[in-house]
């Protein structure tokens, strides 16, 4: 039989295009209900996890501290943790995200990468988009001593930044080295977020632990805390 001179009927049709609707709107309620269902599970798994959490002030009653004087700050990029201490005595570890570039340590503006060294916080930010924000002193001397090596910037630059760092100066972020960088909240999608149990990259190079883990370390630092990033 020649298949062009096949004809469906307008009931055939109407049938045929009916079971192909149903079919269609079937598997997308079960494909949205299964990515709902796995969402929920991991939020309600992180909710859990959270509970298990200790506060900062019993963390550190239980070390035996009245106040942290000597409070700095170890963050681990492949752990996914910024860990809290005294001096050298572990207090208490958070969940971190990083740059969506978290494969090689920050270089240049724009790479969406977090920096690796040991820096310190330069300025706090209580108003910030994402809660509140700890500035460090991306790009130091140590930063700018490379990149004058690698000559991707110039003496007079190296010598503005040297200024900043020897003055305790914000470091300028319009360089090539970029710099606006540090310890960040989450912001307003904050209840989503910290409880994720999967780690998620999705800063421009900075640090993001929750608003209630900023809230936390907000007590205990201060400008010139170390931050070392490895």
């Amino acid at each position: 039989m020649d298949n062009k001179n096949i004809k469906l009927s307008k009931s055939e049709i109407t049938k045929y295009t009916s079971y192909l609707s149903t079919d269609l709107i079937r598997n997308v309620v079960f494909f949205s209900g299964g990515i709902i269902l796995f969402i929920t599970g991991c939020v309600i798994y992180g909710i859990i996890l959270n509970m298990r959490e200790i506060p900062l002030s019993q963390a550190v009653r239980e070390k035996g501290f009245a106040s942290l004087d000597e409070a700095n700050i170890l963050i681990d990029r492949l752990a996914y943790k910024l860990i809290l201490y005294n001096d050298t005595v572990f207090i208490k570890s958070y969940k971190a995200n990083f740059g969506r570039n978290n494969n090689v340590p920050k270089c240049k503006d724009g790479d969406l990468a977090t920096p690796v060294g040991e820096y310190k916080i330069c300025d706090i930010d209580t108003a910030s988009r994402y809660h509140k924000f700890f500035k460090i002193d991306y790009p130091n001397l140590s930063d700018a001593r490379e990149a004058l090596r690698k000559g991707v910037i110039n003496q007079d630059v190296f010598d503005k930044l040297k200024f900043d760092f020897d003055y305790n100066v914000s470091p300028d972020s319009s360089t090539y080295l970029g710099g606006n960088v540090g310890i960040q909240g989450i912001g307003r999608l904050n209840f989503v977020f910290k409880y994720l149990p999967l780690n998620y990259n999705w800063t421009d190079g900075s640090v993001a632990i929750s608003n209630e883990d900023m809230d936390e370390l907000y007590s205990v630092v201060k400008k010139g805390t170390k931050v070392v990033i490895k």
